[in-house]
């Protein structure tokens, strides 16, 4: 998924704003800049896109984030 919207808004949000179809049920996101486990209310940043620095992804993460300034990049 895209981690921001069209309006360059991003969409790992404190809390969600739609309506919820289930509670606590999505335990990893992988958007075009990394890859998060959700746990303890905080978005765990496991790895980041080639390219992308921690920077990017501070700036593209509305929602509580954890991330090490270290975090591995991608391979493929």
């Amino acid at each position: 998924m895209q981690q921001v919207n069209k309006h360059g808004e991003s969409k790992l949000l404190p809390e969600c704003t739609l309506p919820l179809t289930g509670v606590k049920c999505i335990k990893k996101i992988v958007t075009e800049l990394g890859v998060y486990e959700v746990k303890d209310g905080a978005f765990h940043c496991l790895e980041r896109a080639p390219g992308v620095s921690v920077n990017d992804i501070k700036k593209a993460t509305a929602g509580k984030l954890i991330i090490d300034e270290n975090v591995p990049e991608m391979v493929f």
